[in-house]
């Protein structure tokens, strides 16, 4: 007697099976698609920041990298052990760091004030934050032209629920932060990577 109640498995025909495969094929490119814009758009920004850098160190003042850009270059920031050559622009927000390492805004212009904080993404600019030590060094030039060269002292984690950075004032000093820890897959969690550096005059 046969048994009963029992459901065979379903099998699909092979020409069923190749529409399944184009979808999943599909998915996964627009997935890494996604992913590589990120970082296409943050080199292409970059190169368009060199030019209106270029227009900033001849004299005009905040020079747009592209027409309808809320921001603009005010320093340039390199770091010759990790052949790191950015441009800075002008405020910490969202829409300014998808394209390059920001100044926070709060603070004096650059060259005007001891203190620089810059700020950028933790998996795009400032991802070489990790591979920087003691000693290194920093180098950021001003939009009047100026070079300072900074030295990395120390490196913290600081959780941003608990308050500001504390920062001696009257020290020239150069800081930057970012986003911690640096291989999370969830952006914007509480800890931020500080890293300080003073001059190295």
């Amino acid at each position: 007697m046969a048994e009963t109640g029992r459901m065979s498995p379903i099998r699909l025909a092979p020409r069923a099976l190749l529409p399944l495969m184009a979808c999943l094929l599909a998915v996964g490119v627009w997935q890494i698609g996604e992913g590589s814009w990120i970082y296409a758009k943050a080199g292409l920004a970059q190169q368009l920041l060199q030019r209106a850098w270029s227009h900033t160190l001849a004299g005009e003042a905040n020079s747009k990298p592209w027409p309808w850009a809320d921001t603009w270059p005010v320093a340039r920031l390199i770091v010759p052990a990790q052949r790191i050559d950015q441009i800075v622009l002008e405020g910490a927000y969202g829409r300014t760091l998808a394209f390059g390492p920001g100044h926070v805004e709060s603070a004096q212009p650059i060259g005007e004030s001891d203190i620089i904080i810059l700020t950028g993404h933790r998996d795009t600019h400032f991802r070489f934050l990790r591979q920087l030590h003691p000693g290194d060094a920093i180098e950021l030039e001003t939009a009047a032209g100026a070079r300072r060269r900074y030295q990395v002292t120390d490196a913290w984690i600081a959780d941003s629920r608990t308050g500001s950075i504390a920062l001696a004032q009257g020290q020239p000093r150069l800081v930057l932060v970012t986003c911690y820890p640096f291989d999370t897959i969830q952006a914007g969690g509480p800890l931020r990577y500080v890293v300080t550096a003073l001059p190295d005059d």
